[in-house]
């Protein structure tokens, strides 16, 4: 690949921001406490991501400086799950939903003490929201913190199982934890709705006082110590309510929400769910980067036969190429959708974010985790058994992707949620032009992007009719029952319309002639992957022929030719190696890394009667 053309590839992936923002964190990543440690018990796995998460913290700046740069914050999300999975689970609880919640509602003198604790990693801080019979029905919850204003304390405690704290980290209690408790507050006898707390769990020699916590059952790949966790009546002091801006202590002593109701209040304290989100989107997407990296390079060492033809790499089969050049076309898009994201988030997000880019954040998480999911699959499918392999990463990748699906709001009531509040919204009702689809061209990517746009306007249309038809008896429920799907898939629809959007800009500023000539064919097929999900409703309203779509398979199979010379280019400008990665398959020469990650002894040559 030429110069230029990496870096205007990698431009395009990394924002602008890789040599700034990305490339010390991935370095760090290269020292040998993050080799590859096979044979290790649940605990001890657990134990070492712990130890790689305070590697990770000495070689960066502080905490509260990185969460002072969003952009710095999705890049620590983006790297440490390629070699450790564990690692970024513990690394984002603690940095952007445990601290980053102290940062925003207790940046206070009086909680200095516990606010540098946790900035020099002194403690970790779990994150304790999600109770075990509401899961992510957070503003049901009923963990209470009830005032006592004679020794001015919060007294706080579980009232039943159904209210045990879920998932949180809590189970190594030889490691001292500092949790941000999200729970009810109780304070003259009345309700004002959740907020978080400090409090401390375990101080490096066992839980505190009054603070119970046993394992969840063992899940593969993150050996990490989560738990249900409880309280009985544990004593928490004023100090560590973190209120910030959503009520206070007068000076009588009375607990004075903010103005607003309870859920203004809640949204507001869990406020670093929506930056969480990205967070959680970058760890997608560059695992599925990862998996596409190490899928491609292994097909093109890979020798299988031929009719005709031995010793052919697999990856010149039209069926290997259709399979992982449509994971890497998705990998593109969502990296560019997220990257869209981000800058709407860095730029518009203040105390009160917009509707639209909650909207938008929201349909990138779930989209983004969807999709990877799907091509971290495909890739470990199409690299046989050697995927199966831990020491190959893609498998575990597959492990930290259905984690990501339902971390930060579970994908489809997040999307539910969303496409509920775009239906709501006022809009125009007329229906939408149908495109015409004579004399275009399938793999224009802005034709593409007319067709998703229509489909997107079509559904919403359909979707609002449907909720608004008061001809039969109906509940609220049965109305949105009866569209929930229509507005899932409308939902679906606009990210994906938004990904092409942005993945055919990026092909036309695109300034090296040689990165455009491999972007631009990966654009296509993308969008043209997408079209084809629903060719037939496309083909019933006249914005597609009957000849497009018959031809719409051919053209696929023509884009996989001509992305077959330029494959490594693209992958190239991920920024990976072997060397960061360790995966056998991925190295210049897989049979002799897997011989070396075995211990096994390459045979002898085999010698012949001649040569004997």
């Amino acid at each position: 690949m030429t110069t230029s053309a990496s870096a205007e590839l990698s431009r395009l992936l990394f924002d602008g921001r890789y040599e700034q923002t990305h490339q010390d964190i991935r370095d760090l990543l290269l020292d040998p406490l993050f080799d590859p440690r096979e044979g290790l018990t649940m605990d001890e796995a657990g134990k070492l991501a712990y130890e790689r998460s305070r590697a990770v913290h000495a070689g960066l700046e502080r905490p509260r400086e990185i969460l002072a740069d969003p952009w710095r914050l999705f890049a620590l999300a983006e790297w440490p799950s390629l070699v450790d999975v564990s690692t970024f689970s513990l690394l984002m609880v603690h940095y952007n939903l445990a601290f980053g919640t102290v940062v925003e509602h207790g940046a206070r003198d009086d909680v200095k003490d516990l606010f540098d604790e946790l900035d020099r990693l002194d403690s970790f801080s779990p994150y304790m929201a999600t109770e075990l019979g509401y899961g992510n029905n957070v503003a049901a919850l009923r963990t209470e913190a009830v005032y006592d204003a004679g020794t001015e304390t919060f007294v706080l405690n579980t009232p039943d199982a159904l209210a045990q704290k879920y998932m949180s980290y809590s189970g190594f209690r030889d490691i001292p934890k500092l949790a941000v408790v999200m729970a009810r507050l109780k304070a003259d006898g009345k309700d004002h709705g959740v907020f978080p707390f400090l409090v401390r769990i375990s101080d490096g020699n066992g839980l505190c006082e009054g603070v119970h916590a046993v394992p969840c059952p063992e899940k593969p790949v993150q050996g990490l110590d989560n738990g249900l966790t409880w309280f009985d009546h544990v004593r928490v002091p004023r100090r560590h309510l973190l209120h910030g801006d959503m009520g206070a202590f007068d000076d009588r002593g009375v607990f004075r929400p903010a103005s607003g109701n309870q859920r203004k209040r809640f949204l507001r304290a869990m406020s670093r769910i929506l930056p969480g989100r990205l967070c959680v989107s970058s760890a997608a997407t560059g695992a599925g980067r990862a998996g596409v990296y190490i899928a491609l390079r292994y097909a093109a060492q890979r020798l299988t036969n031929a009719p005709g033809r031995n010793d052919l790499p697999v990856i010149e089969y039209r069926s290997h190429q259709l399979a992982l050049f449509t994971a890497l076309a998705k990998t593109y898009a969502m990296t560019l959708l997220l990257n869209h994201a981000k800058r709407r988030f860095t730029q518009e997000a203040r105390d009160t974010v917009p509707s639209e880019l909650n909207h938008l954040i929201s349909i990138t998480k779930a989209l983004s985790t969807w999709e990877m999911t799907e091509v971290v699959a495909v890739c470990r499918e199409r690299c046989g058994a050697q995927g199966i392999f831990s020491a190959n990463r893609i498998a575990d990748y597959g492990s930290l992707l259905q984690g990501l699906v339902t971390a930060e709001g579970d994908n489809q009531v997040l999307l539910a949620t969303t496409a509920g509040q775009i239906i709501a919204q006022a809009g125009d009702e007329e229906p939408e032009a149908v495109p015409d689809p004579r004399g275009r061209e399938l793999t224009d990517p802005w034709f593409l992007v007319e067709l998703l746009r229509y489909r997107e306007a079509e559904l919403l249309r359909a979707a609002r009719a449907a909720m608004a038809d008061d001809s039969g008896d109906r509940t609220y429920f049965d109305a949105w029952n009866g569209t929930i799907n229509l507005g899932l898939d409308m939902a679906r629809t606009r990210g994906a319309r938004t990904a092409l959007e942005c993945f055919a800009a990026a092909v036309d500023e695109t300034r090296d002639g040689t990165a455009r000539a491999a972007l631009a064919p990966l654009a296509a097929l993308y969008g043209l992957t997408e079209v084809r999900r629903d060719a037939g409703w496309f083909l019933a309203r006249g914005a597609l022929t009957a000849g497009q779509v018959d031809r719409a398979a051919a053209e696929t199979e023509a884009l996989c030719a001509r992305l077959l010379p330029v494959a490594g280019t693209l992958v190239d400008a991920f920024h990976l190696s072997p060397d960061l990665l360790r995966a056998p398959i991925a190295a210049d020469d897989y049979v002799a890394a897997f011989q070396e990650r075995t211990g096994a002894v390459a045979p002898a040559p085999v010698r012949t009667a001649e040569g004997s």
